[in-house]
């Protein structure tokens, strides 16, 4: 059986620290694991390669976002119905969920497949960069189910509080793809192709580690019925398509920079890549944000405590902030071995200075943004965050890079980047409070209104 709804009760700020640390644990891990691929492929000497990676990385950056956003709805469905006390709802979110990102991802799949050169070509890669590119895309995409199901069966153990568990899916799949990257890329010379197959054999054996726990350990899963899965399917929906458009406005803000990149040559988007790499691992707290506070701020809006949702926010406030000043003086501290590591040319090297010594604090701001993101998903307004995110990924991002590289060259992308997070993070944040606020004043006038009638 599952846990009470333990995010009702004990220090808000306990409860965020111990749900983002498991979840950046198993969000660094698993992109340390694709940071080493990037290491590989650039021992190989071919800047083509690291930048190949980084044109797909574009691409499937929008996959991961749909796995994440079906993820993020079962995430608040799952909480509320636990917070509520209602198991036999929680559990049959649980199935119907599963089912949804198995067929949306399917779909996908289908969708994508014979549109990868398009896509890849309209992003800016070419030559040798773009034949690497679609190899290495053309293997990795049939992934994606299994990052769906993966995903969300970690959604539905941070819905009832067991995070330790959730991060074992990432994790295992870390070990398997760390495993695989040198006797596939330098023992069968496989090169880019054997990244991609690594890596694809990874996420399929995350599958198994996450239901193992859903299935047997919690018996999460109810019996499915159509009925019920197509009166759900609108529910889902509800919260999974605007979570899915705000996450796609992520890697719209990463296909607008790394398209803008691309004229100032393959040293400017190898950087770009490399950061990109970079970012997950070292700000992974950060970006298990939205996950860990949206299963905190689920069961008490579950349970009707909105105190605790505002102390959720104070908390996951508190915790960014730390967290981003100790990783940024790591990385100012670690840019010269990263310039190294990576074999970075003289220009890719000034750009990777220049993001560990002046915009990687933005991530704060960008948490901020995070935070009220996980509130609109959780609590009833997910186009709220669509808005925000879109906000920043074309107003916060285009206009200003375009700017900024005007007077910066290719430094300038970086700093338009910092400047929209700053603007939309605190923006965001102000709302996700107001929004809060406004819930318990509804809340109170129900009940007033409740009591009034005889």
């Amino acid at each position: 059986m599952p846990p009470e709804a333990k995010f009702t009760q004990g220090s808000t700020l306990k409860h965020v620290v111990i749900m983002s640390a498991t979840g950046a644990f198993g969000l660094m891990f698993m992109f340390l694991v694709d940071l080493v691929d990037m290491w590989f492929l650039s021992m190989l000497g071919k800047k083509e390669a690291v930048a190949a990676v980084g044109f797909a990385s574009v691409i499937l950056l929008f996959t991961i976002s749909i796995s994440i956003a079906v993820a993020i709805a079962s995430t608040a469905l799952i909480s509320r119905a636990v917070g509520a006390g209602d198991m036999a709802l929680a559990k049959r979110c649980s199935v119907n969920c599963l089912v949804y990102g198995i067929v949306f991802s399917f779909t996908i799949v289908w969708f994508i497949y014979p549109k990868i050169p398009h896509l890849l070509l309209y992003i800016g890669a070419s030559g040798r960069a773009l034949d690497l590119s679609i190899d290495y895309l053309q293997i990795l995409i049939f992934g994606m189910p299994a990052v769906m199901v993966a995903m969300i069966g970690s959604g539905i153990m941070r819905a009832i509080g067991d995070a330790r568990r959730a991060m074992y899916a990432t994790l295992i799949g870390g070990f398997v793809n760390a495993l695989l990257d040198p006797i596939l890329i330098f023992g069968f010379g496989l090169e880019v192709q054997g990244a991609a197959i690594a890596s694809l054999i990874a996420r399929i054996s995350m599958i198994g580690v996450t239901y193992y726990c859903v299935i047997h350990l919690y018996k999460m899963l109810a019996e499915f019925d159509l009925l019920d899965f197509y009166h759900d399917v609108k529910v889902i929906s509800l919260i999974a398509i605007p979570a899915m458009l705000t996450n796609f406005f992520s890697p719209l803000a990463s296909v607008i920079v790394i398209e803008h990149s691309a004229n100032f040559g393959d040293e400017a988007v190898a950087a770009i890549a490399i950061i990109g790499r970079v970012v997950p691992v070292v700000f992974g707290g950060v970006f298990a944000l939205t996950g860990a506070v949206g299963a905190i701020l689920g069961q008490n809006y579950g349970a009707k405590s909105f105190k605790r949702l505002q102390e959720t926010l104070t908390s996951a406030v508190i915790y960014s902030f730390v967290y981003c000043l100790i990783m940024c003086s790591v990385l100012y501290a670690g840019q010269n071995w990263l310039i190294t590591t990576f074999n970075a040319t003289e220009a890719t090297a000034d750009l990777i200075q220049f993001f560990a010594t002046f915009t990687s604090f933005s991530f704060f701001f960008q948490s901020l943004l995070f935070i009220a993101l996980a509130t609109f998903n959780n609590l009833g307004k997910p186009y709220v965050g669509t808005l925000l995110n879109f906000g920043r990924a074309t107003l916060g991002t285009w206009p200003l890079i375009v700017v900024f590289s005007w007077f910066f060259g290719a430094e300038g992308i970086l700093f338009g980047q910092a400047v929209g997070s700053i603007i939309f993070g605190c923006f965001g944040f102000i709302m996700a409070k107001r929004y809060i606020v406004q819930l318990e004043k509804e809340a109170m006038l129900a009940v007033k209104l409740d009591r009034s009638i005889p």
